[in-house]
């Protein structure tokens, strides 16, 4: 430990080239936990202390939340379906490794990178409605948000369907939707919509506002 930052103090120390080095392996960490499609409990708390040891320094929103999100998995020592696949669309966001582009028409889609949210944006009735989840959501773990819809008497669907009444999209990295492995569900949400079904796609920020005011 450089008690007093001699190392620190030293012209050999560079503190900008260490963290561009240690992000950089943190990359092709990401991209080699979720090469097989799934993060199992022992690579999470593989990377949970590697993030300890390496990046705990750094001042660095996206890798905070990386942080932050892998220790509230962790608190029972357990990662339950939900929160492998919600880790496994982290990862692979932040890794740009192994995302599929949506197609429509035998096409990939390409920008704008704008959401295609209701316009107007609907009011959310909870009681009875089924909502649907995609990306990371700035709030918290999946299951926390879906927790409050049940608790207002809101059904929770696994998929995009006929059924769902409202797609919430989270807040975090959703500039680049259409790339991205959630970018599917919206695209199926925009389908439907189109087609004249009931479902509503709208932000995490207006899901917020509806629950809290």
């Amino acid at each position: 430990m450089d008690l007093h930052h001699e190392f620190e103090n030293s012209k050999f120390f560079h503190r900008a080239r260490i963290d561009r080095r240690d992000a950089d392996a943190l990359v092709g960490l990401a991209a080699g936990i979720t090469a097989d499609g799934v993060v199992n409990i022992t690579e999470a708390v593989f990377l949970k202390q590697w993030l300890e040891n390496n990046l705990a320094h750094l001042n660095d929103p996206v890798i905070n939340l990386l942080y932050s999100r892998l220790a509230c998995m962790l608190q029972d020592s357990a990662l339950d379906m939900d929160e492998s696949l919600e880790l496994l669309n982290i990862l692979r966001g932040f890794s740009g490794v192994g995302i599929e582009r949506p197609k429509v028409a035998g096409a990939v889609a390409v920008t704008p990178t704008d959401l295609p949210f209701n316009s107007p944006i609907p009011d959310l009735v909870w009681d009875g409605r089924m909502f649907v989840f995609t990306g990371v959501m700035a709030f918290g773990p999946r299951k926390d948000c879906q927790a409050l819809v049940e608790e207002r008497g809101g059904l929770i669907g696994g998929n995009v369907s006929k059924k769902v009444h409202y797609l919430v999209v989270g807040s975090v990295g959703n500039e680049q939707w259409r790339h991205s492995t959630y970018g599917a569900k919206i695209m199926k949400a925009v389908e439907l919509r189109e087609a004249g079904a009931s479902i509503a796609i709208v932000g995490e920020d207006h899901w917020q506002k509806m629950l809290f005011g």
